[in-house]
C-alpha cells in the first residue's frame, strides 16, 4: 500500500492507526489531496494566519501544514495517535501541531478553518456550533469529503450555522465546500448531549454528539442485554468499545460486587459512559474510564469478563480490523477461564476469527440480524 503523500506542501510518509502488517488502506483520501492543492493555489495559510483543522483522519492535513502551527480537533484517540506518529516518522516536532479532543475548547480566533466532514452529522453540527465564537468575518472556511459521504445535509448545516456555502466541482470523487461566515446569523444552542430513559429501568442515559444511536438503545445492545452473563463476587468486567456505557452499567446493576472498566477510542463516548455511570451509581461503585486503542495498556490476565459490541467501520471505511484487534487484545487481557461476549451482525462472520483466537466459540443466542458469541480463555 502507498504510504507517501505527494502534495504541493511536500511529500510525507503517512500510516493509519492501528498500524498493522499488510495494510490495504491509505492514511489519506482524495479529499485531503484536493484540499491541500486548493490551499496551495490560494497561497494559504498566509504568514501569521491561525489554522484550525477539524476531523483530520490520520494527520495528513496536520502533517502537511505543520509549519503553520495548526490546532487540530478530533473525537478520535486513534486520529491523535496517528498524527503524533506520522509527525515523528517525518522528523517533525510534535509541538508543531496542537491536538485537542472534541470536548475541549480552543482559544482565540482562527483565520483558516479546514473541516473533514465526519460520518456523524450530529458531530459536525456540534462542531459548527462550537466553532462560531472562534471565527471572524474574514475567516476562510473550507470543508472537504468524498462525494459518496458528503450529503446535502452537511452543506445545509454549514449554511444554517455559519453562512452561505458554495460547492466545488468534483475531483477524483472528492468535493470541497466553501463557506462564507455570516456573523449576523443568530448563535445556536447545542442540542447535545441528548438523553433517554433506559427501557425497563429508571436510569437516564445521555449521549454526546458523536455517539451511535443517540436517541434510543441500539438493537444490538438491546439483544445482548436480554442475554447478559451472570457473575458472582468481585469480578473485573470490561465494557470494550463502550459507547455510552449501557452494557457496563447493566452489568454493574446485575453484579453489585463487580469492578467495571470502560474503554473506547472516542472521547465523547468515554465522557458519556462516565457521566451515565456516575448518574446511576454516584461514587458508590468503583469504575475506570479510558480513552485509547482498545485494550492496549491493560495488564495481561486482568479481567474476568469482557463485553463488546464492536464497530465495523473506522471513520468512513468499512472493515473488521478494529474488531479483530479487540479480539486479539481480549485473549491477552482475560484471565484463565475468563469470557469474551460479542454481539454483532450475523453477516460479519466473527465465529471463525474467535475460534481461531480462543480455540472455542459458542453461539449464546441469535436472531434474524444479530448473533451473540462467547469465547472462553483456556491456557495451553
Amino acid at each position: 500500500m502507498e504510504i507517501t503523500l505527494y502534495v504541493p506542501q511536500g511529500h510525507f510518509k503517512l500510516q493509519r492507526m492501528p498500524r498493522r502488517k499488510n495494510e490495504l488502506l491509505r492514511a489519506w483520501d482524495a479529499a485531503d489531496e484536493y484540499l491541500l492543492e486548493q490551499l496551495a493555489e490560494e497561497g494559504l495559510p498566509r504568514e501569521g494566519q491561525r489554522p484550525l483543522i477539524l476531523n483530520d483522519g490520520f494527520g495528513a492535513l496536520s502533517t502537511a501544514l505543520h509549519p503553520h502551527q495548526p490546532v487540530a480537533i478530533t473525537d478520535s484517540w486513534l486520529s491523535h495517535e496517528a498524527t503524533r506518529r506520522n509527525l515523528g516518522d517525518n522528523d517533525i516536532a510534535l509541538e508543531s501541531v496542537s491536538l485537542l479532543d472534541s470536548l475541549s475548547e480552543p482559544q482565540g480566533l482562527f483565520d483558516l478553518v479546514l473541516i473533514k466532514v465526519p460520518k456523524t452529522l450530529a458531530l459536525l453540527e456540534e462542531q459548527l456550533i462550537r466553532l462560531r465564537p472562534h471565527i471572524h468575518g474574514e475567516t476562510r472556511i473550507i470543508a472537504a469529503g468524498m462525494v459518496k459521504s458528503l450529503p446535502a445535509s452537511a452543506w445545509q448545516l454549514m449554511a444554517r450555522l455559519i453562512g452561505p456555502t458554495t460547492p466545488s466541482k468534483a475531483r477524483k470523487k472528492a468535493r470541497l465546500i466553501f463557506c462564507e461566515p455570516d456573523l449576523s446569523l443568530p448563535s445556536a444552542d447545542s442540542p447535545y448531549p441528548s438523553c433517554y430513559v433506559l427501557e425497563g429501568t429508571e436510569y437516564t442515559l445521555c449521549n454526546h454528539a458523536n455517539l451511535f444511536s443517540r436517541e434510543s438503545l441500539d438493537i444490538g445492545s438491546r439483544f445482548l442485554l436480554q442475554h447478559m452473563p451472570e457473575t458472582e463476587g468481585a469480578v473485573e468486567i470490561i465494557d470494550l468499545a463502550c459507547g455510552n456505557g449501557v452494557l457496563g452499567i447493566v452489568a454493574a446493576m446485575q453484579n453489585p460486587e463487580a469492578r467495571l472498566r470502560f474503554v473506547d477510542e472516542s472521547y465523547m463516548a468515554v465522557a458519556s459512559a462516565e457521566e451515565n455511570f456516575r448518574r446511576a451509581f454516584g461514587e458508590s461503585r468503583e469504575a475506570e474510564f479510558r480513552v485509547g486503542d482498545g485494550l492496549s495498556g491493560f495488564d495481561n490476565d486482568s479481567a474476568d469478563l469482557i463485553l463488546c459490541n464492536p464497530p465495523f467501520h473506522q471513520q468512513h471505511a468499512v472493515g473488521d480490523q478494529i474488531a479483530q484487534s479487540m479480539f486479539r487484545q481480549s485473549r491477552r487481557v482475560l484471565r484463565q477461564g475468563g469470557e469474551l461476549w460479542v454481539v454483532a451482525n450475523r453477516h460479519l462472520g466473527y465465529h471463525q476469527s474467535l475460534k481461531k483466537r480462543f480455540g472455542n466459540v459458542e453461539v449464546v443466542a441469535s436472531n434474524a440480524k444479530f448473533v451473540i458469541l462467547r469465547s472462553t480463555k483456556h491456557l495451553g
